[in-house]
């Protein structure tokens, strides 16, 4: 139960903070722990902001501390929703990128991937991201494959494969705890609306996401998302909200067709 030390390909190593919110999930954090313990970049720093769990998940991350030391950073305390929890996670975290993940790696190589991509972006690049899969059990409900694009064309980046540079968190601010679902697109606007094109994309698929979550979980889930998101362009001032929305709609529609491909 280590962290593997296989050398990297990235010439400068650079801590990598990945930001886990945990809240009674025990089995699904169980699963995300060892494909993180998988991979093969050598400076992993990983970030437990938990709700107080009751279920068994505290004393889990009790053992996974024993064996990482101070390379696992955690806290157990009540907090206003993910959101919160993300941001005492990133106020918890020291690395110089920053990844929120809840989900499981597909590939060993996947941290490395990623900061390979960053750091071959140069100085004008703020992260990367790459593709992802939503999964319930073995079964592929969503491909995400956004590659390259803009807000205006209903593209985002999948949020759970997004690295990026600790001064992008440091310059824009964190995520924006009044929305219940969508805090995280919101954040993405913030942050690309005049700058997708310093967003390096990785054409790899690189993790498994837990289909269900705060946005997925219902159908009054996907309403209120769908809501949140059109307020989240209009509060940041993008124009023409109601076509993009349509667009999104749209590429999200696709993911589900794409899902056979996989």
């Amino acid at each position: 139960m280590r962290l593997n030390r296989k050398k990297s390909k990235v010439n400068t190593v650079k801590k990598v903070s990945l930001i886990l919110t945990t809240y009674n999930c025990k089995k699904n954090f169980q699963s995300t722990m060892e494909s993180i313990l998988m991979q093969d970049y050598p400076e992993i720093e990983i970030v437990i902001a938990d709700g107080g769990s009751t279920d068994g998940t505290k004393e889990l991350i009790e053992f996974y501390e024993k064996d990482l030391g101070n390379r696992l950073v955690w806290r157990s305390e009540e907090d206003d929703g993910i959101y919160d929890a993300m941001n005492k996670g990133y106020r918890m975290s020291s690395g110089e990128l920053i990844a929120f993940f809840n989900d499981c790696f597909i590939r060993r190589d996947a941290v490395t991937l990623m900061a390979e991509a960053v750091e071959k972006g140069g100085e004008q690049c703020i992260g990367a991201h790459a593709d992802l899969i939503y999964a319930d059990g073995e079964k592929v409900i969503r491909y995400w494959k956004m590659g390259k694009g803009k807000i205006n064309q209903g593209w985002m980046p999948g949020h759970p494969t997004l690295y990026l540079k600790r001064h992008v968190y440091e310059q824009y601010g964190l995520y924006d705890t009044s929305y219940k679902c969508s805090a995280d697109y919101e954040f993405m606007i913030r942050i690309l609306k005049e700058k997708e094109e310093s967003l390096v994309y990785v054409p790899k698929t690189i993790l498994k996401m837990y289909y269900g979550g705060t946005s997925t979980g219902s159908t009054e889930s996907y309403i209120v998302s769908l809501k949140e998101a059109h307020n989240a362009l209009r509060q940041n001032g993008v124009k023409n909200a109601w076509w993009i929305d349509v667009r999104r709609t749209f590429r999200v529609l696709g993911q589900f067709w794409k899902a056979k491909e996989y």
